[in-house]
C-alpha cells in the first residue's frame, strides 16, 4: 500500500507515495547455523571473487565492491536512492555502519520500464548485498507500496546487513502510481510482485553459494505493506524456499473481502462529513468506524485523506476493476459522492463476478508452510488492523496452520513510522517491535525456541522517544 513522507507537497506526494507488492533453482542442502555464528568472511577476503558472480537469469548485473553496504555509505556512494526510502522511518532511526561487502546492480528480463534507477528504464530491478563478514544467513524482501528497490534499506537492510546477513530486494516489476498499466490482464501487475520474489529468492540463494561457498543456512522473507504481503504469499505458496518470514503489516486481498476495496470507499464517502461538522458528522463518524478505522484514530484522518485513501482506491480499484469508470484512468481525485462512476460509491460486492476472479488471483488462504511472524499496529489507518492481520490471523488457524504463526498487535503504532515524529505523544514507531519480531523468528527456526504467545503489545507508559527508537519487548 502506498506510504508517503509527512508534509511533501501534493505533485511530489503522488510520486513518492508509491514510488509505497524464474531462474535457475538450486538444490541446496540447508546448514543449521545459529543467528550469533562467527563470520566466515575475514578481512583479507574483502569483495573476493566479486568479478565471477552471475545473478542466475538476470539481464544486466553491475557487481561493486564497496567500504559500506548500509546507507552509512550508500547514499554517498549513489548504491541507494534515499527518494526510495523518504516517509518510512523516523527521523533519528540510527544507522550502523561498518559494513564492507559487494553490491549487485541488475535487471531481470521484462518488458515495462517505468524504474528509472541507474537511467536503465527497466522493471524487475534488483540489489544484492554480500557482506565479506556473513553470518550464515539471508533476508529477501519486496518493496512497500509501489516503491523501487532500495525502499526497505533503512526499515530492514540496513540492521540485517550489521547482524551479518546477505540480503535483496527486488522493486516487484512494476513502480510508481500507474503500475496498474503493467500486463495485459486485470490483477498481471500485482501478480507480478508474487512472481519476482520468487525469482530473486531462487537467484540470490545461488549468487551466496558462489560467494560464500556454501548455500545459506536460512532464508528469511520479510517486508512491510504490500512486502509484508509478499512474505505471507511467499510462505504459502513457496515454502520450500524459506525457513519462515516477518510480516510488518501486509496487506490482505481476500476474494470475499475483507481487502482494501472494501474498506477505502467508506472512507472516502464518509469523510468529507465528517470533517465539514455540523449534525451529520457524528454519524459519519460512526460509519468509518463500523468501516474499520479505530476509535482514537481520528487524528489521523485528515492526513490519510489528503495523502493515502484516494490515491490508494483509485489506482488499485484500476488494477482489479479498470471498467468501473469506463475509458477514464483510475477515476476521478477526490470526486463527491453521487459523481458518477466515482470511487467513493464503489461497492466491491456488487461488482461482476470477474472483479473477484481477478483479486482471486492474488487471494491469500491462510496455508502458510514455514513459520511467520505478523505485526501491525492498532492505530494504522491504512490498513486497518480489524480489516487486516486480524482478519489473517484467523485465516491461518481456520487453514489448521495456527503453530506456525505468531501475532502481535502493537499498540499505537501505524502505517508510516515518520508519522511518529509529527505526533510523538500518540505514536509508536514499528522498527524496532519489526526487529524484536526478526529476533524471535531467528529463535523460533534455529533453536526451535518458540516466540511468546500472540497479544497486544502495550505501549509503555511515559517512555521517551529515545527508548521507544530502540525497544519493544514482546513478551
Amino acid at each position: 500500500m502506498p506510504i508517503t513522507p509527512p508534509g511533501q507537497p501534493a505533485h511530489r506526494t503522488a510520486v513518492h507515495t508509491l514510488s509505497f507488492s524464474l531462474s535457475l533453482a538450486v538444490a541446496c542442502l540447508f546448514l543449521t547455523t545459529p543467528a550469533t555464528a562467527a563470520p566466515t568472511g575475514l578481512p583479507d577476503d574483502h569483495c573476493a571473487g566479486r568479478t565471477h558472480l552471475r545473478v542466475p537469469g538476470a539481464a544486466r548485473q553491475q557487481a561493486d565492491c564497496l567500504d559500506e553496504l548500509t546507507t552509512a555509505g550508500t547514499v554517498a556512494s549513489g548504491h541507494t536512492d534515499p527518494a526510495d526510502y523518504a516517509g518510512l522511518t523516523p527521523k533519528d532511526l540510527p544507522t550502523p555502519s561498518g559494513v564492507p561487502g559487494i553490491q549487485i546492480d541488475g535487471y531481470f528480463p521484462d518488458t515495462s520500464t517505468t524504474n528509472t534507477d541507474h537511467g536503465w528504464h527497466h522493471d524487475s530491478q534488483f540489489v544484492i548485498r554480500l557482506p565479506d563478514h556473513w553470518n550464515g544467513g539471508l533476508v529477501v524482501a519486496g518493496t512497500p507500496g509501489n516503491r523501487e528497490q532500495y525502499a526497505n534499506d533503512k526499515a530492514v537492510a540496513d540492521w540485517v546487513l550489521a547482524r551479518g546477513y546477505a540480503y535483496a530486494a527486488t522493486d516487484k516489476g512494476n513502480t510508481g502510481t500507474a503500475f496498474y498499466r503493467d500486463g495485459h490482464s486485470p490483477g498481471d501487475a500485482i501478480a507480478e510482485w508474487n512472481t519476482r520474489l520468487t525469482q530473486l529468492t531462487r537467484a540470490t540463494r545461488a549468487v551466496v553459494t558462489q560467494r560464500y561457498h556454501r548455500p545459506p543456512a536460512r532464508t528469511i522473507a520479510t517486508g512491510l505493506s504490500n512486502g509484508g504481503y509478499l512474505v505471507r504469499w511467499q510462505l504459502e505458496n513457496h515454502p520450500e524456499l524459506y525457513d519462515g518470514g516477518v510480516d510488518w503489516e501486509g496487506t490482505l486481498w481476500r476474494t470475499a473481502g475483507p481487502n482494501p476495496l472494501t474498506f477505502l470507499p467508506p472512507a472516502l464517502r464518509h469523510y468529507p462529513v465528517y470533517a465539514a461538522g455540523g449534525p451529520a458528522a457524528a454519524d459519519a463518524r460512526d460509519a468509518l468506524h463500523k468501516a474499520g478505522f479505530p476509535a482514537g484514530s481520528e487524528f489521523l484522518w485528515p492526513y490519510h485523506h489528503q495523502v493515502y485513501w484516494d490515491l490508494t482506491q483509485r489506482i488499485y480499484r484500476e488494477e482489479l476493476d479498470p471498467g468501473y469508470d469506463g475509458a477514464t484512468e483510475a477515476g476521478t481525485p477526490f470526486c463527491a459522492s453521487g459523481t458518477p462512476a466515482c470511487d467513493a460509491d464503489y461497492d466491491y460486492a456488487a461488482r461482476p463476478d470477474a472483479v473477484r476472479r481477478a483479486v482471486g488471483r492474488i487471494a491469500l488462504t491462510g496455508r502458510i508452510g514455514k513459520p511467520l511472524i505478523t505485526l501491525q499496529g492498532t492505530l494504522d489507518v491504512l490498513l486497518p488492523i480489524s480489516q487486516d492481520s486480524d482478519v489473517y490471523a484467523r485465516m491461518v488457524h481456520s487453514a489448521g496452520r495456527g503453530s506456525l504463526l505468531r501475532y502481535y498487535r502493537i499498540e499505537d503504532g501505524t502505517h508510516t513510522d515518520a508519522l511518529v515524529d509529527a505526533f510523538p505523544d500518540r505514536l509508536r514507531p514499528m522498527v524496532p517491535c519489526h526487529r524484536s519480531a526478526f529476533e524471535a523468528l531467528e529463535r523460533w527456526i534455529t533453536a526451535n525456541a518458540l516466540p511468546p504467545a500472540d497479544r497486544t503489545v502495550p505501549r509503555p507508559p511515559d517512555a521517551a522517544p529515545a527508548t521507544l527508537l530502540t525497544s519493544c519487548p514482546l513478551s
